[in-house]
């Protein structure tokens, strides 16, 4: 079982990242029906939005929120709300019964044990492909690459929780892989998610973080000065990453608009602008 030397206070966590009639032929008199005195416009109030409620993998944070406001911007109607955390935790919570109408995950094998014990209310959509990233705003991970993580410069080095977190399981895979894994494991800091994880690199709670080339990528990672180097895929399992529409969306047009809208060339676009490989 894995085991983690250093745990962060929760209070390094807070700390940063959180960085759009024809009238039928000529009339003569044209009267509008009255307005039905008991609907929401009669009495001044907006109509009702359809709410839909989204689980999705912390990597998904930045491309997930522009993608969301390009979607309301198109569908007034639609009040998208997204909650984020670790793939393992939402598919625990799905199993027993969270009600969400959407579950986004960086890894797509949580959907499809979902759609094998009918948990699910459509096919399993793969959206991408997750890449890791050495990240440290104190030395420069392209120079070492992965020995950069045995620099006595390196004291901690932060990476997400293995036991739920796809992107702590593909770390730790690579830190096997370049026969460093012994020689760092004291050093390890577990963050809960891949976000977390970030903040930690972010804020100098760990010296080096390996975290997501999505999260390497948003505006406030780029702006904190930190440089990254890729980890090659050949050093770790894919990261698959997918998404499924679950039973509490059954009859919720919304949900269903969304889910074709994330499959969309726009939406495609924007993930792979995030550093979201092709599927595959």
């Amino acid at each position: 079982m894995f085991k983690a030397r250093w745990r962060l206070p929760a209070s390094y966590a807070a700390a940063a990242l959180l960085l759009a009639f024809k009238p039928p032929g000529p009339l003569a008199f044209y009267r509008a029906p009255a307005a039905d005195s008991s609907s929401p416009l009669a009495l001044g109030k907006a109509p009702a939005q359809t709410e839909v409620l989204v689980a999705a993998a912390t990597d998904l944070r930045f491309a997930m929120d522009s993608l969301v406001a390009i979607f309301s911007r198109e569908n007034p109607g639609v009040s998208v709300k997204v909650t984020y955390g670790s793939s393992g935790n939402f598919f625990q919570q799905i199993k027993n019964g969270a009600p969400f109408d959407l579950f986004f995950s960086a890894d797509i094998d949580y959907p499809r044990q979902l759609k094998e014990q009918d948990k699910a209310a459509s096919v399993v959509h793969q959206y991408g492909t997750g890449q890791l990233v050495l990240w440290s705003k104190i030395l420069d991970p392209a120079h070492d690459q992965m020995n950069t993580l045995l620099s006595t410069a390196v004291s901690r080095i932060a990476i997400a929780n293995p036991a739920h977190a796809p992107y702590g399981k593909r770390a730790e895979e690579s830190l096997h892989y370049y026969n460093v894994y012994d020689k760092v494991k004291d050093k390890l800091v577990i963050g809960e998610n891949i976000a977390q994880t970030a903040q930690y690199a972010q804020t100098g709670a760990a010296d080096v973080g390996i975290i997501a080339l999505s999260l390497a990528l948003s505006p406030s990672m780029q702006q904190s000065g930190g440089k990254y180097w890729l980890i090659p895929s050949a050093a770790h399992q894919p990261l698959q990453q997918g998404f499924i529409l679950l039973p509490h969306s059954k009859g919720n047009a919304g949900a269903e608009k969304f889910a074709a809208f994330f499959s969309s060339k726009t939406a495609t676009a924007i993930l792979r602008s995030f550093g979201f490989g092709e599927p595959g």
